[in-house]
């Protein structure tokens, strides 16, 4: 994929007796060519280094200059031994790295993972140049693009151009970086440009259309039969025709049709002297054209179903300046060297959130972008690192092995004689005929494929694979090395499913246009790109494919219960879950067994109490082979989830087996540094180790990763766990209101006479004053804590606000006929109200016993460490909490074991973590390593716990003392508080440190052990 744009090359003045000069040293270059294609590579690497680095490019070699030199040969990497065959200097640091190979490396992607290592190891390395002394590859700093050139082959032209790019002078002077920063420029330039003039185009089409053909009873009686034409209907038949405009315009570009066809059109139009066709006729007779061939026109016949007769879409009637003025607008854009297929990919998956718009439009519904059915149904575009990354550790993969099996992994031996191969030289061209049959049966499904990202990414690799294989047959002397790629993948290995028609049109168009070749037809692929609800409706079998790639849509059933319709008799529901755990359980059904499964997906799964069927379902059938954890990097910008990337496999061998991980630690991370994340760069913000699954163990319970050294300390708690949390007597959560306090979306409901904070179910006291309370009333008011009063080990009793506590029986509407205070207040907010027991119960209650005396109180989501409050008084409170209720272990013990480092480190581990937060639910507290001691065991621990009580609450009621003494300059009493402060503080520290100690000891660690948890290493 090239890196950088035509214009952007193209604007940059050389040096031209230079490069003349120059070039003229290339030529001697050439002369060599059939000496270099017989060489091996370590015998000719110094020459290619003099002939094309010094002689044509301006380097100086170290051989050649010991004392002054800026390419150095065979250097050391910086952080292991291992040598890269040149390195270019600038400064004395090193900014770029070479690779080289010889004639019998074909395929340069081989290499490409070597050059890389080179290059990372090299903390100033920006240019990676990889080459067979044929092919050059020149990449700045990413993988992601490259630019090549066949050296043997070069023009004039070309030369200029790797002139420009890898010259010592433009090197030295960074043009590389500089040209493709402004290519990436021009590309968001024009991508956003293109955009514009494109949804203004379909917007006055959609509109024209709408305005001639809405009430067109003619249109209706003969093509419809009677049938009500619609807006809807339109819409689709605008897109259809936008679909074949663009064919158009991108063919035109890339003589797929002639140059200028849409001039041509146009012209027709105007210069026609004898009949009277609108513009429209006229595009008609092309599209027709297009689709069936026609030598007049020099059009070969495309077909495909794009231009298929489609009497509706025939049938309307456009105004001619509509597709006079806008389509040359949009002809004017130069579509082979402007316009990549990944922009025009960038627009479509945008066009089909404008369709969304417009089709609100049609049905008079206010449209939010950042609230669109796309995000509500939890569509995000992929990026293409993500993309490229999934596609290579699954396709990639599975070819790499696959050659390696056939022994054709490494390169090919070039036969001396391809007319008389030797035996072993039969084999290898029978092994790749082989591999090619392999090839050509493959089967790669996207489940939810959108516009169409993985698809392409997937075609992009295929492509590149079957032309490496056609290289090779034909060095083994195959005459029938040549076959119509592009065709053959559609035709026998790409596979997509989407409920959005629009979006699988689109991945159909942008599928064609990446493979159109002038004189052939599009492949059809009605029957491999398919709309159809994945879940409900799988168009293909079980069991039936080799690769299955996606980004599944996001959904919780809370969000959007539209998008569960029909799925609750699924085996794989369960209350609480995504909609994506479906797509993840059935990609386990759709592989082939020792099939690969690449998704990127929120990274909670793991110890969601919604994903257990999910988790049991990989656990069963599942291996996986990668787990990569973005962590806070928010791969979707417009999506606030944490999302991750795994690799799978379907095998039944995986009762016990090993995980590559890698855990991102920093959300600060930039675009250059996810992609040496994926790429194994070690970086002290990336965490990469190898964990183990057992699936005996894991199942029904959280899957936890970690190194092989945690794992053991963990495995070490676990097994002194001789106590368990009932979950369904002693573990609760606390209310679901969920209007506690008025928010920003239900005040513009209620109007300018409401404040955001309002309370609606909780209130301030001066808030309860105004209502005016009977005595009858004061029973429902409860009081309410939040998180300024429930801290670590211990809770303030002085609440500042209360709630209205009223349970499902406050359903009936005259259940507060005896409660008017509390009847009125509650009436003002009926509007917004939601709660399942409306209009004056809470969504859920709870039981009331649940919050009254001894208890300890869970913060649901903590920063940094977990936190558990043990109270002994009446406290109400929301679902930031949940509750543990025992009479079977001394609460106090248990609450100094929970808040113990020891416990913090095992919910790091083997719970649920948002980044650095600590999610501490129902699932993590079942399966929590408690050791229950005997009672005079336990004292040491519950004395520690009431002198921290006793502590806090004495800092509690001791600093408002300190405020007034600093208020009436009584320094004698400030000092003495302040010191007293202090020594408070000192025990709370003081018993925390002595409590984790004991904590270790309880549990057996020893030294090293003690340092992994108090280091978190």
């Amino acid at each position: 994929m090239s890196m950088f744009q035509k214009s952007i090359i193209n604007s940059v003045k050389q040096d031209e007796t230079k490069v003349a000069l120059r070039w003229a040293s290339f030529q001697k270059f050439l002369e060599k060519v059939e000496y270099i294609k017989t060489v091996k590579e370590e015998k000719y690497q110094d020459g290619f280094l003099v002939d094309i680095f010094e002689n044509c490019l301006g380097y100086t070699l170290d051989m050649t200059n010991p004392k002054s030199f800026n390419l150095e040969r065979e250097k050391k990497n910086e952080t292991d031994g291992k040598k890269a065959d040149g390195v270019i200097y600038v400064d004395e640091k090193v900014v770029g790295v070479i690779e080289l190979k010889g004639q019998d490396t074909k395929n340069l992607d081989k290499i490409e993972t070597q050059a890389f290592n080179y290059h990372a190891s090299h903390s100033n390395s920006k240019y990676i140049i990889i080459s067979n002394f044929d092919e050059l590859r020149f990449y700045v700093d990413k993988k992601t693009a490259y630019e090549k050139f066949n050296l043997f082959t070069l023009n004039y032209e070309e030369f200029k151009k790797l002139h420009l790019l890898i010259s010592y002078e433009s090197i030295k002077d960074d043009i590389p970086l500089k040209l493709k920063e402004k290519s990436n420029s021009f590309e968001q330039d024009i991508s956003k440009k293109l955009y514009k003039d494109f949804s203004n185009f379909r917007t006055a089409l959609f509109e024209n259309i709408v305005k001639n053909n809405l009430g067109n009873e003619t249109l209706v009686s003969s093509v419809l039969n009677g049938e009500a034409l619609n807006q809807q209907t339109l819409l689709r038949l605008t897109q259809k025709l936008c679909d074949r405009i663009i064919f158009i315009l991108f063919a035109e570009d890339r003589t797929l049709l002639r140059t200028n066809t849409i001039r041509e059109i146009r012209e027709e139009f105007i210069n026609q002297k004898f009949t009277n066709y609108s513009l429209y006729d006229i595009y008609k007779f092309y599209f027709d054209a297009i689709s069936n061939g026609n030598e007049k026109l020099d059009i070969s016949k495309y077909n495909g179903g794009l231009f298929a007769t489609d009497e509706l879409l025939d049938s309307l009637i456009i105004d001619d300046f509509i597709l006079n003025d806008n389509v040359q607008i949009l002809s004017n854009y130069d579509f082979a060297s402007e316009i990549s297929v990944n922009i025009l990919g960038h627009i479509f998956e945008q066009s089909l959130t404008d369709l969304e718009e417009l089709q609100a439009n049609i049905d008079n519904v206010n449209f939010d972008k950042t609230k669109s059915k796309r995000k509500k149904d939890g569509v995000f575009y992929t990026p293409e690192y993500i993309t490229r990354y999934i596609v290579e550790n699954t396709l990639g993969k599975m070819c790499s092995e696959k050659r390696e099996e056939l022994l054709i992994g490494n390169g090919i031996l070039i036969p001396s004689n391809p007319k008389k191969l030797t035996k072993q030289e039969q084999q290898t061209k029978d092994n790749l005929q082989e591999y090619k049959n392999w090839l050509l049966n493959l089967k790669i499904l996207d489940p939810a494929c959108g516009s169409g990202a993985f698809l392409n990414q997937a075609l992009e690799y295929l492509i590149s694979e079957h032309k490496n294989l056609q290289n090779d047959l034909a060095l083994m002397g195959d005459l029938f090395a040549s076959y119509m790629v592009e065709e053959e993948i559609l035709e026998n290995n790409l596979y997509g499913v989407d409920i959005n028609e629009d979006a699988v049109e689109i991945a159909k168009l942008s599928l064609w246009l990446r493979t159109a070749k002038r004189g052939r037809a599009l492949t059809k692929l009605a029957d491999k790109i398919v709309c159809a609800n994945s879940l409900l409706e799988m168009p293909f079998s079980e069991n039936s494919f080799d690769v299955v790639i996606g980004n599944p849509p996001y959904v919780k059933e809370d969000t959007n219960k539209n998008a569960f319709k029909g799925l609750k008799e699924s085996v794989y529901y369960q209350g609480k879950m995504d909609l994506w755990y479906f797509f993840g359980c059935q990609a386990l059904d759709l592989i082939k067994e020792n099939g690969l499964i690449g998704f990127i997906a929120p990274n909670n799964w793991i110890s969601n109490a919604g994903a257990s069927k999910f988790r049991n379902k990989v656990l069963g059938d599942g291996k996986i082979l990668e787990f990569i954890d973005f962590g806070d990097f928010k791969v979707f910008e417009d999506a606030g989830i944490q999302t991750m990337i795994y690799i799978m496999t379907k095998s039944k061998d995986n009762l016990k087996y090993k995980v590559k991980i890698s855990k991102n630690l920093n959300k600060n991370i930039n675009s250059d540094e996810v992609l040496g994340f994926l790429n194994k760069n070690l970086n002290e913000k990336f965490d990469f180790f190898i964990s183990n699954i057992e699936k005996n163990k894991m199942l029904n319970k959280i899957i936890g990763f970690s190194n092989q050294t945690k794992e053991a300390l963990l495995d070490k708690v676990e097994k002194l766990k001789n106590f368990n949390i009932d979950g369904k007597n002693e573990i609760f959560s606390g209310i679901d209101f969920p209007q506690d306090f008025l928010n920003k979306k239900s005040k513009e409901v209620l109007g300018k006479n409401f404040n955001i904070g309002d309370g609606v179910f909780v209130l301030s006291k001066k808030e309860i004053d105004l209502i005016k309370l009977n005595n009858n009333e004061v029973s429902l008011i409860k009081p309410f804590y939040t998180t300024n009063e429930l801290e670590k080990y211990w809770g303030d009793k002085e609440n500042k606000f209360w709630t209205i506590y009223t349970n499902s029986s406050f359903k009936n509407p005259n259940s507060l006929d005896n409660y008017p205070n509390i009847k009125n207040h509650l009436d003002k907010f009926q509007e917004i109200i939601t709660s399942e027991n409306k209009p004056y119960g809470l969504n859920r209650a709870r039981e009331e016993n649940n919050f009254l005396g001894e208890k300890i109180i869970v913060k649901r989501k903590s920063p940094n460490s977990p936190c558990f409050t043990y109270v002994n008084f009446d406290c109400f409170f929301n679902r930031t909490f949940m509750i543990i209720k025992s009479k079977r272990i001394n609460l106090k013990y248990l609450t100094s074991l929970l808040n113990s480092k020891l416990i913090a480190f095992w919910l790091k581990y083997k719970g649920k973590m948002q980044g650095d937060i600590f999610q501490v639910d129902k699932e993590p507290l079942l399966n929590l390593p408690i050791l229950k001691i005997d009672e005079e065991s336990q004292k040491l621990f519950i004395n520690l716990v009431d002198e921290i009580l006793e502590a806090k609450q004495k800092i509690k009621d001791y600093k408002p003392l300190l405020d007034e003494a600093i208020k009436n300059n009584n320094f004698d009493r400030e000092i003495a508080l302040k010191k007293e402060l202090e020594n408070l503080e000192n025990i709370c520290t003081t018993n925390e440190k002595t409590i984790d100690q004991m904590v270790y000891k309880l549990y057996d660690l020893t030294l090293d052990e003690i340092k992994i948890v108090e280091n978190n290493e």
